[in-house]
């Protein structure tokens, strides 16, 4: 992979570059690219604190890692979309997309082990064919790569902000507006460096669109299409507007409608990308879960 740096990213630390161009990559997967001297600059390695100069040209090496070091195991699974390059599943509640030091199996990567000959390996050993995630308690559509060329693609489409992402979410409050976009930058929290949000400087540009599709008694049902993808954009967002995510632990204070909600209502539901290898615009939708559907039904008008 080669970058060139622009006016707008001058003097800024290699590692915090890399993190922005290379969305689809960890950023401590990105320093131990670093770390191992995977990166260069102008020809020559540099460590994480060497800040970017205009019109430096760097080379990112990603090794190819063929042997996971995670067991496949038979999860089921609701595919949305599948072919030689792609799958597209609707993830269920409580499951984790990747391994991590806190869940090693049950995750959406042991279940795409066993179910798939072949994975792109480009994200790692952790994280074979996974190319962007959606939190452990969010529903819904999420794409999959089979090889290395599917998986640049799609992270470019992601890095464009040009793949399709709508989401159904319920938030506390009656949102006066028909529809709305909330623009920010988003970055961990200087109070609680294990949330996102809303900073004044030093975040990511955040762009999400909200359009009201119901109203309730002391709730609002809205579909948010995301612009950009960014660590918890919608919970934060729509927090930052005083209208937190019903069931959200993380963003919200209010109580949930019903006792035993676990996390927040929201669900990834339509998916739409430029197919890889055909050039051709596929559009997948998961349905609505069982508990989002039952919590329509029964908040008070």
């Amino acid at each position: 992979m080669i970058l060139t740096v622009t006016q707008e990213n001058d003097a800024v630390r290699i590692d915090k570059y890399l993190c922005g161009e290379c969305e689809s990559f960890s950023r401590s997967y990105l320093q131990r690219l670093l770390k191992d001297g995977s990166v260069s600059v102008n020809g020559c390695s540099v460590k994480a604190s060497y800040k970017v100069v205009v019109g430096d040209v760097i080379s990112v090496d990603i090794p190819r890692q063929s042997e996971p070091d995670i067991l496949p195991e038979e999860i089921p699974l609701h595919i949305l979309y599948e072919d030689s390059d792609v799958i597209v599943v609707n993830k269920p509640k409580g499951m984790v997309v990747h391994p991590d030091q806190t869940y090693s199996s049950g995750t959406l990567v042991n279940a795409l082990l066993y179910h798939c000959r072949d994975l792109s390996g480009i994200n790692g050993v952790k994280r074979p064919g996974i190319v962007h995630r959606i939190d452990r308690d969010t529903t819904g559509s999420i794409i999959a790569c089979k090889n290395d060329e599917a998986h640049k693609n799609i992270a470019a489409q992601l890095k464009d902000h040009t793949i399709r992402r709508v989401y159904a979410a319920i938030v506390h409050g009656v949102i006066k507006e028909e529809e709305g976009t909330v623009h920010t930058q988003i970055g961990r929290s200087p109070r609680d460096r294990k949330k996102m949000a809303v900073v004044t400087n030093g975040g990511k540009e955040a762009v999400t669109h909200f359009k009201v599709l119901r109203r309730f008694r002391n709730y609002t049902y809205v579909e948010c299409r995301l612009e950009t993808g960014r660590t918890h954009q919608i919970r934060v967002h729509m927090a930052h507007i005083h209208h937190p995510l019903v069931g959200d632990e993380v963003y919200c204070s209010l109580k949930p409608p019903v006792s035993d909600l676990i996390g927040q209502t929201l669900h990834a539901g339509i998916l739409g990308f430029v197919h890889p290898s055909t050039g051709v615009y596929i559009e997948t939708e998961a349905p609505l879960p069982g508990y989002f559907q039952n919590l329509l039904e029964t908040l008070p008008e």
